[in-house]
């Protein structure tokens, strides 16, 4: 569960890399995929997506890509399928605000309420990613 305005990402495992199928159970988010893998001619683009609970869409993540979301309502549900487990000695974190992947978040970046754990990410030029 996430309020209006909680921003969470870019979040991804180095190990044990995950591909997510993602959907909003209740409210809405915009969903980000952002392309982590140097060979892949996409490196560093992303895709944004707003999910809805009442509409039922999803979004595939692969594995190679980092996810992140902000909370379009006032309660968001999410729910996760993954293809590996859950490996916390593998997981990282690029910012969310990366002026590199340029995501334009559709709301004022002050509004924004983001943990420690995300304001601490790496930079796209500066973090562990794929080959």
């Amino acid at each position: 569960m996430s309020a209006k305005n909680v921003l969470r990402g870019i979040h991804y495992q180095i190990t044990h890399p995950q591909g997510k199928l993602v959907r909003v159970t209740r409210g809405a988010v915009l969903d980000i995929a952002v392309d982590l893998r140097r060979s892949s001619p996409h490196f560093g683009e992303h895709v944004a997506v707003e999910l809805r609970g009442e509409t039922g869409e999803m979004l595939w993540i692969p594995p190679g890509f980092g996810h992140a979301f902000l909370a379009l309502s006032d309660q968001v549900g999410f729910a996760y399928k993954v293809t590996d487990y859950y490996s916390p000695d593998g997981e990282r974190t690029v910012l969310w605000n990366d002026p590199q992947i340029a995501i334009a978040w559709p709301v004022n970046v002050d509004d924004v309420i983001v943990s420690d754990k995300d304001r601490a990410g790496a930079s796209l030029q500066n973090a562990d990613l794929f080959d």
